[in-house]
């Protein structure tokens, strides 16, 4: 399985991670989902170099042109709630894509830190020989992901999935390689951080992504 970490390289990337990192700037919620949309325009972006592609003649005003246009057919997958922005900022960029959701949440066992992930709606296409984008913006444990995974396989076998996040964690990363098809993943995230605290949020991280983005939930 292949990880890029697009933080390995100096880029604007730097600067939108660095402002939704800041516990005073990511008070502007505004902002913190702007941020998250510029980060999937730019994975979006980065992804893009991986996939195939067609040439095709396009008439111009004053002649024909060939020119090199998606081939793959592609299907962004987001993981609700903290996932819609980053969605819709590769939707941008794939603007062509079909588009699948999955409902997951932690389920806390008797008031202790333990959880377990439940998933309780999908929305999706066949993915039979398609190319799968599915985006979670915090790969903390690794286990919303898979699960997810696991049940957009009930609408089929994409031909290749590329697993997109903001941070990810090495402990999620290994989840990610156990349990998806190791020659047919490629993990995108626009950073790793290391360590997991007591309620398996990533430390430094940047927070509860979806409060940030979305206001706190009961």
């Amino acid at each position: 399985m292949d990880i890029i970490n697009l933080c390995d390289h100096n880029s604007l990337l730097g600067q939108f991670m660095s402002e939704i990192r800041d516990k005073r700037i990511q008070q502007d919620r505004m902002r913190f989902r702007t941020n998250i949309h510029r980060l999937g325009q730019i994975m979006a972006y980065e992804i893009s170099k991986r996939l195939q592609y067609n040439t095709v003649g396009v008439e111009t005003p004053l002649g024909l042109k060939q020119c090199n246009v998606l081939g793959d057919k592609v299907v962004l997958s987001s993981i609700l709630r903290a996932g819609l922005p980053f969605h819709e900022g590769f939707l941008s960029y794939f603007d062509g894509a079909e588009n699948a959701f999955v409902s997951a949440y932690r389920k806390y066992i008797d008031d202790t830190d333990d959880f377990v992930v439940h998933i309780e709606y999908i929305a999706s296409p066949r993915l039979d020989d398609k190319t799968l984008i599915l985006v979670d913006p915090m790969l903390a444990t690794g286990s919303s992901m898979e699960l997810a995974y696991r049940a957009l396989l009930t609408k089929g076998e994409p031909a290749h999935v590329h697993v997109a996040s903001v941070v990810a964690t090495p402990k999620a990363i290994d989840v990610i390689r156990q349990h998806l098809p190791e020659d047919r993943t490629t993990l995108w995230t626009c950073d790793i951080d290391d360590e997991l605290n007591e309620h398996s949020y990533i430390v430094p991280g940047l927070g509860d992504c979806g409060d940030l983005l979305y206001g706190e939930k009961e």
